[in-house]
């Protein structure tokens, strides 16, 4: 019984899982039960095959990582990059990308050019200004009466003098033939005085009559002369207001909306007036310039010389009118650092209107046989302005200039530049020291040359193989 517990203990101190081969006594007869004698039993799994599963969940993202790090190795591939490297030295090496792809940094890059010129370059002071007419008149009534009628039609061009309306008159005549009938009454009166007072000097010499009473006469003289006078201002007056009665055009000019119609009675306190009218022809731009511009302009103006502006529209590229800078202010602004000018222009043709916003380009000076290149071939960059010079191997070379006045599209070179050189104008912002450049349009004019050789070649084999065609067409026919 000793010699068969022992082994029993021994088999019970080793793990339930790893004794899957022993069999119990009291469930023998349970397992034939359940597996007759012409059946085989299952045979349990090997001790290998059964894992624990936190095993198995650490090998799988294990095995992920190592494919994902192969796959990274195989896109990569960088001993093929350490043989690029070891070539680096050749142009193909140089030229080659990751996967044998041309640099297209290192390819010839297009662009346009354009040749330095020597010419005359006008020094131009541009500025903003507005349209200022020289007369803007709000004409107004200077009597109370009822307007009975308008003689002028809405944006009209009037001359000065001319009729704009008409208040009634009436009551203005009336008040004038009372001032007359007054003026003749104390003329008739004044004349008796003087004839009394001749009588009375003459009666005083005979000793007739007392030297006071000549006195008195002769004061009574100066008082009708006094009511003739002011008789003759009221008969003034009065015509006056008939004058006024008929309202005319102050200023040569265009009128504007009619502020009051026929039939209203207006007055001398109305504020809107009749119409306004401003003077167009001529008419002047009030415009500013900075005070570092001022010595260069007062210099010609002051020795009598008329410098040309030619105003522009907004976009500055339609030039409206020309004409002549007219005076300077007497102040600059001490807020802005700006002087007003004015310049007056004939403005025949009306392309510049009142209050409108326009470009101004003062003309101060011309410089001659100045060295010119187009302005978008100027550029700026650290070390100031500087120029893509294209040299005779299709290479660009940068080069320092130092500029002079600008016209628009046209910039003046003080040096770094001489006359016949080509400088790049477009495509500048892909270039570098040394780099390669073709032009598209020499590129384009040797292709036509070559398609009208090709063209010429190829008509002349298509134009003989036909004529051999036709020829033996003509040589079968007296066969037939």
């Amino acid at each position: 019984m000793r010699a068969a517990r022992r082994p029993r203990l021994n088999r019970d101190r080793r793990p339930p899982t790893l004794r899957t081969d022993l069999k119990d006594p009291a469930t023998e007869p349970m397992d034939d039960q359940k597996n007759p004698p012409g059946q085989s039993r299952p045979t349990p799994p090997s001790p290998a095959a059964i894992e624990p599963a936190p095993r198995r969940r650490r090998i799988v993202p294990l095995i992920v990582a190592i494919l994902i790090v192969a796959g990274a190795l195989a896109w990569w591939h960088p001993w093929n990059r350490g043989e690029s490297g070891g070539t680096s030295g050749t142009p193909e090496a140089r030229q080659g990308g990751r996967r044998g792809a041309p640099n297209p940094m290192n390819q010839p890059q297009p662009v346009h050019v354009a040749s330095v010129t020597q010419g005359e370059m006008p020094v131009v002071i541009n500025s903003l200004g507005t349209v200022t007419p020289l007369a803007n008149v709000t004409v107004k009534t200077q009597l109370n009466g009822t307007l009975v009628d308008v003689a002028f039609k809405e944006g009209q061009m009037v001359r000065k003098g001319d009729v704009l309306a008409q208040i009634d008159p009436r009551p203005y005549e009336i008040s004038l033939r009372n001032a007359e009938g007054a003026l003749a009454k104390d003329q008739a009166l004044l004349q008796t005085a003087r004839l009394d007072l001749q009588r009375y000097q003459t009666l005083l010499s005979q000793d007739s009559i007392a030297k006071q009473q000549v006195d008195t006469q002769a004061s009574l003289v100066k008082q009708y002369e006094g009511a003739v006078k002011s008789d003759q201002a009221n008969v003034d007056t009065y015509k006056l207001d008939l004058t006024y009665a008929r309202i005319t055009a102050p200023v040569s000019g265009r009128v504007g909306l009619r502020q009051v119609d026929p039939g209203n009675y207006v007055t001398t306190g109305d504020t809107n007036g009749v119409v306004v009218i401003t003077q167009l022809q001529p008419i002047s731009v009030i415009f500013t310039t900075s005070e570092d511009n001022l010595a260069a302009i007062l210099k010609p103006l002051h020795a009598g010389t008329k410098m040309s502006v030619t105003a522009y529209d907004h976009a500055n590229t339609t030039s409206l009118e020309a004409g002549y800078l007219e005076t300077v202010d007497n102040q600059i602004d001490t807020t802005t650092g700006t002087v007003k000018l004015r310049a007056t222009f004939d403005n025949k043709e009306s392309m510049l209107f009142p209050n409108q916003f326009v470009n101004t380009k003062l003309l101060v000076d011309v410089i001659k046989n100045a060295t010119i290149v187009p302005t978008p071939a100027v550029l700026n960059g650290s070390s100031g302005a500087f120029v893509y010079v294209v040299k005779p191997d299709n290479t660009v070379t940068v080069r320092n200039v130092k500029t002079g006045p600008v016209d628009g599209e046209r910039t003046s070179i003080k040096s770094g530049l001489e006359v016949g050189e080509r400088v790049v104008i477009d495509g500048s912002d892909r270039l570098k020291e040394g780099a390669k450049i073709t032009i598209p349009a020499e590129k384009a004019k040797a292709a036509s040359g070559a398609s009208g050789a090709s063209g010429a070649s190829a008509t002349v084999p298509a134009s003989a193989a036909s004529g051999a065609r036709h020829g033996g067409h003509r040589r079968q026919q007296p066969q037939q």
